[in-house]
């Protein structure tokens, strides 16, 4: 069993990123500018935001991160968004999700201009990922690509099971992994409502499972050599830890882990890669690179 680590792979990725950074601007170009919007004071967005913005000095771009508390209006924040997407010196931008219940999130993502959509979730980005087109690519499913072509992990022909149908991961995982560039794989998608769950993960190849349900998969439902990427992240209470807390993965992983020929772990695994997916894409929106 190989353990993948997103950490690593994702520390290295931001070097290369800097890297690169460093010669465009040596040669006369514009530093990369990412922004990202935060509203209220939710948890889980406040250390996504700060992540980001670690991330981003990592890898030599500018950053903004701009506030506003939970009462702000829809039309308040569309009004931010249309700023950000007229502003020539932000080349993305991000709006952090979730958003407070009384301001539609779907219009908040169709506001923001495709070319400056680093998180990969306007329908135009969206709808060009599904056909093949170059674009931005949702940053999770992004980084789950990046680490199974980092490690080797042949991805074509195989089956491969993705638990759960969300927007941001399940249905561009899917697409993903079925798409001669990418997966190229057999992919069987399975969600709340299927039925004989156990006997489809049995046969996968590859498990990418992204349900939130921590704990879901157990051996009984692994065969022996298969590669598993876990993409839950659950806050369970955890009176052991300083913050109270641990995160814990839709996978139970001491009893998985010895069946697998590789594993990603939670935390270290797929959320490290996510956060460097979305330089990756700030990086391709700074060069134009698929939009000009």
């Amino acid at each position: 069993m190989q353990l993948i680590d997103g950490k690593a792979t994702a520390a290295k990725i931001k070097e290369e990123i800097a890297e690169e950074v460093k010669t465009i601007v040596d040669a006369g170009g514009k530093r990369p500018h990412l922004a990202a919007v935060l509203v209220g004071h939710d948890g889980g967005s406040e250390t996504y935001v700060k992540n980001k913005v670690l991330a981003c000095e990592a890898c030599g771009f500018k950053s903004t991160l701009i506030r506003f508390e939970d009462n702000i209006t829809e039309a308040e924040l569309l009004e931010c968004v249309n700023k950000l997407n007229n502003d020539d010196d932000v080349d993305g931008f991000i709006v952090q999700l979730p958003l407070p219940k009384h301001i539609n999130e779907q219009k908040i993502i169709e506001a923001i201009d495709y070319r400056k959509d680093v998180d990969g979730f306007h329908p135009i980005n969206v709808g060009r990922m599904a056909i093949g087109l170059p674009c931005f690519i949702s940053a999770t499913p992004l980084g789950i690509i990046t680490l199974l072509k980092r490690y080797g992990i042949e991805t074509s022909g195989k089956k491969c099971v993705v638990l759960g149908r969300s927007n941001i991961v399940g249905k561009p995982m899917a697409q993903l992994m079925m798409q001669k560039q990418y997966g190229d794989a057999t992919v069987t998608v399975c969600h709340s409502r299927s039925q004989n769950i156990k006997e489809e993960c049995r046969q996968a190849d590859i498990i990418i499972a992204a349900i939130g349900r921590p704990d879901f998969v157990t051996a009984d439902m692994v065969k022996e050599g298969a590669v598993i990427v876990d993409v839950g992240t659950t806050r369970v209470p955890d009176a052991s830890r300083k913050s109270g807390f641990r995160l814990n993965g839709d996978v139970k992983f001491d009893e998985v882990a010895p069946r697998c020929s590789f594993i990603t772990p939670v935390p270290g695994g797929v959320g490290p890669m996510t956060i460097c997916s979305l330089m990756k894409n700030t990086l391709a929106a700074g060069k134009k690179e698929y939009y000009k």
